[in-house]
């Protein structure tokens, strides 16, 4: 299964693809998508949907698994990452490809085992479980990798309670 993991944002967007075979994770790609604060924002948000296309295009991804929005006060960045969120979205949608929505907290108690883990947990969880020789700069596409990861070990729970049904 290959799995496009995304860490939703308008300035920064983070992307990594993984490949799940069996319980063995391997790294495709990683990295960011940006976008110039100078630009309009149908301007950005029309250069997500162009990269993030792109990516679906070459890659291929079976699934894509993308983090829900938590924001704890600033409602104008909310709004804008959840437009920026949309667009991934939409472009997936029109591909066919399947999307798999979770939580911050869904994503570090998938990796770490710990619905509180601190960044830091959960980046060297990453770096451990892809055999990385360093953890994935910047940030947001760690995150990305981790969304992914999530997703690779939920698929695998799914499978096993369909199993047992």
């Amino acid at each position: 299964m290959r799995i496009l993991g995304i860490d939703p944002g308008y300035a920064i967007l983070g992307y990594g693809i993984i490949d799940k075979k069996g319980n063995h994770f391997s790294v495709c790609d990683y990295g960011v998508v940006t976008t110039n604060p100078s630009m309009e924002m149908p301007d950005r948000l029309k250069h997500l949907y162009t990269q993030v296309m792109e990516l679906i295009h070459e890659y291929e991804p079976d699934v894509v698994s993308i983090e829900e929005l938590f924001f704890n006060t600033n409602s104008k960045t909310a709004l804008l990452v959840g437009q920026a969120r949309g667009v991934v979205i939409l472009a997936c949608a029109n591909s066919g490809i399947e999307i798999r929505e979770y939580t911050p907290l869904q994503i570090k108690q998938g990796l770490v085992g710990y619905g509180r883990a601190d960044k830091k947990q959960v980046q060297a969880m990453v770096k451990a479980i892809l055999n990385l020789n360093e953890v994935p700069k910047p940030d947001d596409t760690a995150d990305a990798l981790a969304a992914a990861i999530c997703h690779g070990n939920s698929a695998r729970m799914l499978q096993n309670i369909e199993k047992f049904k």
